[in-house]
C-alpha cells in the first residue's frame, strides 16, 4: 500500500511566487479524477469527460515518464492553500500527428476549473520552461492546442511558442507550436 504523502518518483520541486510544482502522489487522485471529469476542463481535451479508468492510466503514465525519461507532469499546488489546482509538464506520448513531433519534449498543462483566470497557468507555464531549458538544451519544445481554446493560446503566446501550424490529431483541427522556433522539419 501506498503512503498517500509519497511522490511515486523523484520528481524535483519547482516553485513560484504563488505555486508549488511537485510530483504527484497518491493522494491527489480524487483531485485529479474530479478535476477530468470536469466538462469544463475537457471542453478542449478530448471533449468529453474522463473517466476514472482514464485518469488513472493518465497517472500512471506520468510517473512512467518521470522514471523513464527524467521528464514528467508536476502537480501545481497552490502555496497559500496547499490545494491541488492542475498539472503539467512534458511529456512523449509518441503521438502519431503530421508534422511528426518525435524527438521534442511536448508541454502541457491542465487547470481545476476554481483555478482559472487567476495567471496561474502562465505562471507555472513560464517555470517548467525555465526547468525544461535546463534539462534540456536548447531544444525544441513543443504544445499542442485546440484552436478554439483561447486561454491556452494566450498561455502559449505569453511563454514564447510561435508561429503555430494547423494540422489534425486523431480528427480534431489542432494547432502546433514549437519553441524556440526551429522552422526545418516544420
Amino acid at each position: 500500500m501506498f503512503n498517500s504523502s509519497q511522490s511515486a518518483a523523484p520528481v524535483p520541486v519547482v516553485e513560484t511566487q504563488r505555486l508549488r510544482l511537485r510530483g504527484h502522489r497518491i493522494g491527489d487522485w480524487s483531485d485529479c479524477a474530479a478535476m477530468w471529469a470536469d466538462p469544463a476542463v475537457t471542453r478542449y481535451i478530448g471533449g468529453r469527460p474522463f473517466t476514472e479508468e482514464e485518469v488513472w492510466a493518465r497517472l500512471l503514465r506520468y510517473v512512467g515518464h518521470w522514471s523513464w525519461m527524467g521528464f514528467g507532469y508536476w502537480a501545481i499546488e497552490e502555496k497559500a492553500t496547499g490545494d491541488f489546482i492542475g498539472e503539467l509538464g512534458f511529456a512523449d506520448f509518441k503521438r502519431e500527428i503530421e508534422p511528426s513531433i518525435q524527438g521534442r519534449p511536448e508541454l502541457g498543462w491542465v487547470l481545476a476549473s476554481r483555478a482559472h483566470r487567476q495567471g496561474y497557468a502562465t505562471e507555472a507555464v513560464r517555470a517548467v520552461i525555465a526547468w525544461g531549458e535546463a534539462h534540456f538544451g536548447s531544444g525544441q519544445t513543443v504544445c499542442l492546442i485546440h484552436p478554439e481554446n483561447l486561454p491556452s493560446l494566450r498561455v502559449a503566446e505569453k511563454c514564447g511558442f510561435q508561429e503555430p501550424l494547423r494540422t489534425t490529431y486523431k480528427g480534431q483541427p489542432t494547432l502546433l507550436f514549437a519553441r524556440p522556433l526551429e522552422r526545418p522539419g516544420f
